[in-house]
């Protein structure tokens, strides 16, 4: 048995999920999900009950027999000899890199999986699979069905603004800061290089302040979702849009990776965090367009 911790945000689980399906296929292991952490997690709640998945969750009991106990006191010093902690126990692995970490696939049976394994290679060969998993449970809200109608028509592109956190938390911000306006107007300019008659469907969590600085844009829909709505469903307009402009951001990520057009284009930041030297290579997919 696997168990993968879940926690972060939507985009962060999604990946998180995915790895674990990934794995469990390879390895032909049964996996559990550990949420056990939103207990007292405030920033963020479990997220993935919207989609079409059927997990299995790790009770605290099975979580605290696999998980290594001492073993946060020794991450850093290890991070720093780039030792990974299978050295230590054979049943918990913590991701040491944002590289994709083949290693992974050498583990022993009962292990616990700590990271965000953001990379397709884990789970690239299952996305017809995951392309099953990922979709909403729901009908979407009529609001949500008037814009979806305005992407369907029209040449769309999704372009997606974060913020929030990633400026009013002092510490995400130091890791992943934002997108500059000048990427989003490259970005824009690339598409207009490649599409006729683009429509631009702008998303965020700001939408003010992107209203206030976006001025350079024509053909704009601003997506404003009610309260009552769930991020899911911005996701989902992502992903039906024909091309898409991301953040710096998980969420956005994946409204480009459930894309399902074969033609799609998508443009992705070359700064992914604010240290540029942290490899991100595996991050974004081959075809997409880093800018």
């Amino acid at each position: 048995m696997a168990i993968v911790h879940i926690y972060g945000g939507l985009g962060n689980q999604m990946f998180q999920y995915a790895f674990a399906y990934a794995l469990s296929r390879k390895k032909n292991e049964v996996f559990k999900l550990d949420i056990n952490s939103f207990e007292v997690y405030d920033l963020r709640n479990y997220g993935l009950e919207k989609f079409n998945i059927h997990p299995v969750f790790a009770s605290k009991k099975e979580v605290e027999k696999l998980k290594y106990k001492n073993i946060h006191l020794f991450s850093k010093l290890l991070h720093k000899l780039k030792i990974k902690m299978m050295t230590f126990s054979n049943t918990y692995y913590k991701e040491q890199f944002s590289t994709f970490d083949k290693n992974v696939y050498d583990t022993t049976a009962n292990t616990y999986f700590e990271g965000y394994w953001q990379s397709e290679k884990y789970f690239k060969e299952y996305r017809d699979d995951l392309l099953k998993r990922f979709v909403l449970k729901e009908k979407i809200h009529i609001l949500s069905q008037q814009y979806k109608q305005g992407i369907e028509s029209t040449e769309s592109i999704s372009l997606h603004v974060r913020r929030g956190d990633y400026v009013t938390n002092i510490q995400t911000n130091s890791v992943h800061g934002t997108c500059t306006l000048d990427y989003y107007k490259n970005a824009v300019l690339e598409i207009e290089k490649k599409v006729k008659k683009p429509h631009f469907f702008l998303f965020g969590d700001d939408l003010d302040w992107v209203k206030e600085n976006f001025d350079f844009m024509e053909n704009v829909t601003f997506v404003e979702l009610d309260e009552n709505i769930p991020d899911h469903e911005e996701m989902y307009l992502m992903s039906q849009c024909k091309h898409n402009i991301i953040a710096n951001s998980s969420f956005s990520w994946w409204g480009a990776w459930l894309n399902l057009n074969p033609d799609k284009i998508v443009i992705a930041p070359q700064r992914w965090f604010v240290d540029m030297s942290r490899n991100t290579n595996d991050l974004i997919p081959k075809s997409w367009i880093r800018l």
